[in-house]
C-alpha cells in the first residue's frame, strides 16, 4: 500500500491514501464511533473518559468514509501520560488492515508517546485458549505483527483468575495468625523480601534497573497506595511468635475486588503458606459482599498458578503483554 500524506485538516486528521483517514476522537461523544470494533474493554470506555483514565487525544481510529478499520486507545490511573497502550483492534474484513493499522498506529504514537520516551507496554485479554482458536488466534497474530513492526516483543503471557461467590473459601489451618499490615514501611520492607526468587517478569526485569527496594517502593507507589479500598484490609500472616511468614493485599481497584499483592517469605516458603494467605485475602473480600475476586500470575510461574487453582480461582482469560525497548 503506497500511503500518501495530505495536509493536516483543521480538526487534526490526517488524510492518507486517498481514502482513508487517521485522527483522534473528538470527545465522549465519539465514543460509540470508537466502539465498532468489539472488545471486552467496550462497556467500560464511557466510564474510563468521564473519570480520566483515558482521554480523547489518546483515543484514534482509522476510517474509510464512516467505516472504522482500525483503533488504538492508551489507559492510565488518571496520570498527564498514559500507562498502557490497552485497546488496539483491526476490522478482519478490511484486506489492507496491517498496513492501515500501522500506519495509525505510528501516527498516534507520535501524537501520544513523548518524543524519546519508551511507549507504554501493550496488553491484551484474549481467551485461555486462543491458541487452538484459528480466528482468535489470527487477530492475535496480526496485532502483535502489527505491533513488532514498530519495535514490540512478547514480553509476558499472564493468567487472569476469578474466584466466583459460592466457591467454597478453605478454612483457617490454624498455622498462621492475621493482624492487619502496620504502615507503609512494613509492606514496602515485606515487598522488598519477596522479591528474593521471583518468578515474576515485571518483577525481574525492575530488578535489572533498579535494587529490591527501589522497586517495592515503586510498586507500592504506582499501585497499591492508589487503592482507594481500607488498607485495613491488608493483611500479615504470623507464627505463634509473631514472626511474619508473609502477606496478602486484598484491595478494590478502579473496576474489580482484587489480590493486589501475595507473597511469602523466602524462609518460609514450601510450608502450604500461600494457601492461608490466599484463602485469608479472599475472606477479607467475600465478607464485603464483592461479587468476584480477580487475580493474576504470569503463565510460568506454576506454583503461584497451582495455589489459585486450589483455592478456587477460574483461569477465565489470558493478558498478552508487549514491551518496546
Amino acid at each position: 500500500m503506497n500511503w500518501q500524506p495530505h495536509p493536516r485538516g483543521a480538526n487534526g486528521s490526517t488524510p492518507v491514501a486517498g481514502d482513508v483517514t487517521v485522527r483522534p476522537i473528538s470527545g465522549a461523544e465519539e465514543v460509540g464511533l470508537f466502539s465498532r470494533l468489539p472488545y471486552t474493554l467496550n462497556g467500560e470506555l464511557a466510564d474510563d473518559l468521564a473519570e480520566g483514565r483515558r482521554r480523547p487525544g489518546w483515543m484514534w481510529v482509522a476510517l474509510r468514509g464512516g467505516r472504522v478499520l482500525a483503533r488504538v486507545g492508551w489507559w492510565s490511573r488518571g496520570d498527564d501520560t498514559p500507562s498502557h497502550l490497552d485497546v488496539f483492534d483491526l476490522d478482519g474484513d478490511v484486506p489492507d488492515r496491517l498496513e492501515v493499522a500501522e500506519h495509525l498506529m505510528r501516527t498516534a504514537m507520535a501524537a501520544v508517546v513523548p518524543a524519546g520516551a519508551v511507549p507504554p507496554e501493550y496488553i491484551r485479554f484474549v481467551p485461555p485458549g486462543w491458541r487452538e482458536d484459528a480466528q482468535v488466534r489470527q487477530g492475535v497474530e496480526e496485532r502483535m505483527a502489527v505491533l513488532g513492526r514498530t519495535g514490540a516483543r512478547l514480553f509476558v503471557e499472564r493468567l487472569r483468575l476469578e474466584w466466583r461467590p459460592g466457591t467454597p473459601i478453605p478454612a483457617a489451618s490454624g498455622r498462621v495468625a492475621f493482624r492487619p499490615v502496620r504502615d507503609a514501611e512494613e509492606i514496602v520492607a515485606l515487598m522488598t523480601t519477596v522479591l528474593e526468587g521471583t518468578l515474576d517478569a515485571h518483577s525481574l526485569a525492575d530488578l535489572t534497573t533498579m535494587s529490591p527496594r527501589e522497586t517495592a517502593a515503586a510498586h507500592y507507589g504506582d499501585e497499591l497506595d492508589r487503592y482507594r479500598s481500607p488498607r485495613h484490609w491488608w493483611r500479615v500472616a504470623t507464627l505463634p511468635d509473631g514472626e511474619a511468614v508473609g502477606f496478602v493485599v486484598p484491595a478494590r481497584n478502579d473496576y474489580h475486588p482484587i489480590i493486589a499483592y501475595i507473597g511469602v517469605l523466602p524462609a518460609h516458603r514450601g510450608r502450604g503458606h500461600i494457601d492461608d494467605l490466599l484463602a485469608e485475602g479472599t475472606r477479607v473480600l467475600a465478607a464485603h459482599d464483592a461479587p468476584r475476586v480477580r487475580a493474576s500470575t504470569d503463565l510460568g510461574n506454576t506454583p503461584m498458578a497451582r495455589a489459585f487453582a486450589r483455592a478456587g480461582y477460574v483461569d477465565f482469560e489470558r493478558t498478552l503483554t508487549m514491551t518496546w525497548s
